[in-house]
């Protein structure tokens, strides 16, 4: 299946051989450095600041290191009251602020590439201080903004709580997942009903109330103030996409549960994602069965790594107890021949080697995933959820949400696999490979505020997982993403072609926050139709307005803001 003459290719004396990829992969990695700012010049950039908040210099870098800035001025509040301090600073001198978690994410929601670091732009790092966690209730959690998903999962289950499906990182700080209404893959299998405290929903849905520093006409200043989720404003500020700061939310959770997670790569795709009407093992059969399904379908292969997480509250025999995350070291650590191969692609240009670089991923986890013992695992559901360390294979990504009906989700993956296919092929017979990595599939419930189990609760107003009032028979989403390497030839037009085939044959498309999204043939977040328009309409133009003007009337003087976001809501 795999050309392994490749692997025998003498090494690359490049800057991008396989140490130097592995290298830029750790750098990306790290916890941003924070310079320790000279005092003169920091009273001279930033007369007045308030006093007892460490001013830094810092670097900026998004996941891949597509979007980066240097040497902006950056500051970690020791809890909220600073946080409202240094807001009101930025707003009399006429700055902007922008909360920085753990920036793993794509998209231009935190800082623009080409911001110059002489901007007046100021990083607020909330991963630093605002951390804390406590249980408001026997079935609510209060946490900062700054804690990260593994950091808050590990708390809960130390309580017997948990949540029904997360994000696969671990890193993501709870304050950026909320912004951008992240999710997992979870709906009821056959049969399964719902469990007090728990969602099918995004994280989103599971807010009660939320602290948020907004603008207060009375005071004249910005102010922290808490929303219940029962007050109309906070449908705006459930997925604000960077344009609010929330300090601290309290979250609805439920008893956790043990989950066993069962991985194949034996079935084929032309199997798996099969039009519906067939009786073979399709990804509708294991949705069914279970509820919790992912798959992971590498560039120019033939058989997707299949992941089936199903509840299961005693250690079945054949299983692997796990008490820890991150259960498939293959994958989070990059192999020798995975970064070589990513290392030629890149410094040789050597794009052409895409199938080869997609059958070697597909023989690295069919032979991890027996080495490691990784392929049935039973445990707490942290650690069968999470899954994706900061140390793997760094790409870029595109992402997309499909809203259709339950017994339509096999529809969708079929005629999605078959453009994709079609459309890899005929690039490749052009000699052009613009897809390198994985396509990933997942499908969660809408965002219901009546499962957040507070009265009044409003539905978030800009995520993805908005039901719309138009189809309620739309009530599931399929996520859709394409990851390929950063600076792979060919890409965006390939990206693009893949957006205008999901907007054109799919009412209920709507994109992913964090990731790629508005398309040209040659650069992402550009196209000026998708952005005010398709976007927009995906939710509805008054939905879409409504949000606009409370986050508008919130920050009227736009401190919470850049360049993006102000085309994007303008």
């Amino acid at each position: 299946m795999t050309d392994r003459s490749v692997s025998n290719h003498p090494q690359d004396d490049s800057s991008w051989s396989r140490r130097g990829f592995l290298l830029s992969a750790a750098a990306l990695a790290a916890v941003p450095i924070l310079l320790p700012a000279d005092p003169a010049a920091a009273a001279e950039e930033l007369p007045d600041f308030p006093a007892g908040v460490a001013l830094h210099r810092s670097a900026y870098r998004n996941w891949v290191g597509e979007i980066t800035a240097d040497g902006l001025w950056a500051c970690a509040p020791a809890g909220p009251d600073q946080v409202a301090q240094v807001v009101n600073w930025a707003w009399r001198h006429g700055w902007r602020v922008r909360a920085r978690g753990s920036s793993h994410g794509w998209s231009p929601l935190t800082v623009t590439e080409g911001t110059a670091s002489d901007a007046p732009v100021l990083l607020v790092d909330t991963a630093s201080h605002l951390t804390a966690l406590s249980l408001d209730s026997a079935s609510a959690v209060r946490a900062g903004t700054g804690v990260t998903l593994e950091a808050l999962l590990t708390y809960l289950e130390e309580h017997g709580l948990g949540v029904t499906a997360a994000p696969a990182p671990g890193d993501l700080t709870l304050g950026g997942a909320l912004a951008v209404d992240a999710h997992g893959t979870a709906v009821p299998a056959d049969g399964e009903q719902r469990l007090p405290g728990q969602t099918y929903g995004s994280l989103s849905n599971r807010i009660l109330s939320l602290t948020a520093v907004v603008w207060d006409e009375d005071s004249g200043a910005y102010v922290l103030r808490e929303f219940s989720r029962a007050e109309a404003d906070s449908a705006a500020l459930l997925t604000h996409l960077g344009r609010a700061f929330v300090t601290e939310v309290v979250l609805r959770v439920g008893a956790n549960s043990n989950l066993r997670c069962v991985s194949r790569v034996d079935i084929p795709a032309a199997e798996l994602f099969a039009a519906p009407g067939g009786d073979g093992r399709t990804f509708a059969s294991f949705l069914e069965e279970a509820g919790r399904v992912e798959a992971i379908w590498f560039a120019y292969t033939e058989f997707p790594w299949l992941k089936v997480w199903s509840v299961a509250p005693t250690r079945p025999l054949t299983s692997r107890r796990v008490t820890s995350p991150y259960n498939y070291p293959f994958s989070d650590n990059v192999p020798t021949l995975v970064a070589d191969l990513a290392g030629r692609m890149v410094s040789d240009a050597a794009w052409y080697l895409a199938p080869v670089l997609g059958n070697a991923q597909l023989d690295v986890a069919t032979v991890g995933l027996t080495a490691t013992l990784s392929a049935d695992i039973w445990g707490p559901s942290k650690n069968t959820l999470l899954y994706i360390k900061p140390t793997t294979l760094r790409v870029t990504a595109n992402g997309y949400a499909v809203l259709t009906s339950r017994d339509q989700v096999q529809r969708v993956v079929s005629e999605f696999t078959d453009f994709y296919r079609e459309r890899l092929a005929a690039y490749t017979a052009q000699g052009r490979f613009p897809v390198n990595g994985t396509v990933e599939i997942r499908v969660t419930g809408l965002d219901h505020p009546a499962e957040a189990e507070l009265e009044g609760a409003r539905a978030p107003l800009l995520s993805a997982l908005r039901a719309d009032q138009e189809h309620p028979e739309w009530d599931t989403a399929v996520w859709l993403d394409i990851l390929t390497l950063p600076g792979t030839p060919y890409a965006e037009a390939f990206l693009r072609e893949i957006e205008q085939f999901l907007l054109d044959g799919y009412d209920g498309t709507r994109v992913e926050w964090s990731k790629g999204w508005a398309y040209t043939d040659d650069a992402v977040w550009e196209d000026e139709e998708v952005l005010g328009t398709a976007i927009p309409g995906s939710f509805g133009e008054a939905v879409w307005g409504q949000a606009a003007g409370v986050l508008d009337r919130l920050d009227p003087h736009g401190v919470f803001g850049n360049a993006f976001l102000d085309r994007l809501f303008r």
